[in-house]
């Protein structure tokens, strides 16, 4: 077992290094950003360079919380290494201290950290994101580009029966409609009307359209001062359906998902997000355990560069895989909880796997 004195000694190694290499990298994705966005605004009236950092400073958040296995990997294995090279390792290891011993406080600090990030961490990060977002769609649109396609989908269940309304340009929140079509059907599955209108907005329980052009099969189509639409939920359901899942709080995704799925949305991408984060604190162990796996090697033995490249390599694998599954289940072919925890659960297994083989081989 460790000792208490070992065991801080090692704790406030990884601490110092990870939280080092998290802030080394979040200022660098800082400047990226900034200066980024500084050229996209370069023709932007009235946006300034002051506006733009804060801009950006609200965006950093979001992409610090996704490279924080990456900077737990980095970190643990710069500490490692420098651990090794100065062989204070070897000398845990000639008093009778295991790999397994050592490795207790980073797998503690591992577990606590994907926890706070978790439940700390996120809600602060999606709430700035969410606010970066409707900054963003005001400046350059939806879709990243100045005066670029703000449209707007939205498929509903209600007392009327389902609609599907599409708006050419829509409020951040998504409750202020303009150049709206519905088409609206039976509950049979019928079509009945198709309303065509100016503009439109979200009311308590129902949708209203200005000066509405209605047309229905096997009529003349008619026009109509204010035409009122039955809707699915409150004002607040329907932005919260349109709000992208990396944009949600931790604790917020359970309810999201209800609102999206009674608005007709899919809610799926919000419980992919929610088991996602719920494996996050597994993710950060098994990033432990493989760094542990390609830098545990003694410097005279040689082949440190491989092993460095070994580790950042699988990294960047569980990155792709984890990526990969999460477009898998949004597609409905794997389950929201397959999708979320597969990448952490395989990654500690392989992890311990390989570390069990060097050391105890």
């Amino acid at each position: 077992m460790i000792g208490r004195t070992l065991a801080f000694y090692l704790s406030a190694r990884f601490i110092q290094t990870i939280v080092a290499v998290f802030l080394m990298i979040s200022g660098m994705v800082y400047v990226v950003d900034f200066v980024e966005l500084l050229r996209r605004a370069g023709d932007l009236p009235g946006v300034t360079a002051g506006f733009i950092a804060y801009f950006s400073l609200l965006r950093v958040p979001s992409v610090s919380e996704q490279i924080m296995p990456f900077c737990v990997l980095f970190g643990t294995m710069a500490a490692f290494l420098n651990l090794t090279r100065s062989l204070e390792l070897l000398v845990a290891r000639a008093i009778g201290v295991s790999v397994w011993g050592f490795l207790v406080p980073p797998l503690a600090i591992a577990a606590a950290g994907g926890i706070a990030s978790v439940v700390l961490f996120n809600p602060v990060a999606a709430a700035l994101k969410h606010r970066a977002d409707a900054i963003e769609t005001q400046l350059f649109g939806r879709n990243g580009k100045p005066g670029d396609d703000t449209s707007l989908w939205i498929r509903q269940q209600s007392v009327d029966g389902e609609a599907f309304i599409k708006a050419a340009k829509a409020s951040p929140d998504g409750t202020k409609l303009t150049s709206v079509t519905a088409y609206l059907y039976s509950r049979t599955g019928a079509f009945e009307q198709k309303i065509e209108a100016p503009a439109g907005r979200l009311l308590q329980g129902m949708w209203q359209f200005d000066h509405a052009q209605v047309v229905a099969p096997g009529e003349e189509s008619f026009t109509s001062g204010t035409y009122l639409l039955a809707a699915a939920g409150s004002p607040n359901e329907i932005a919260a359906g349109t709000i992208a899942p990396d944009s949600v709080p931790f604790w917020d995704l359970p309810g999201l998902r209800t609102a999206a799925e009674a608005e007709g949305l899919d809610g799926v991408a919000y419980q992919i997000q929610f088991h996602t984060l719920l494996a996050r604190p597994l993710l950060f162990i098994a990033m432990v355990l493989i760094a542990a796996a390609f830098s545990l090697r003694f410097f005279r033995f040689g082949g440190i560069g491989k092993m460095v490249f070994g580790g950042v390599s699988s990294g960047f694998m569980l990155y792709v895989s984890a990526k990969f599954l999460g477009d898998l289940g949004g597609s409905g072919l794997l389950s929201p909880l397959v999708a979320g925890w597969t990448p952490a659960v395989v990654a500690s297994l392989l992890g311990a796997f390989a570390l069990l083989n060097q050391e105890d081989g």
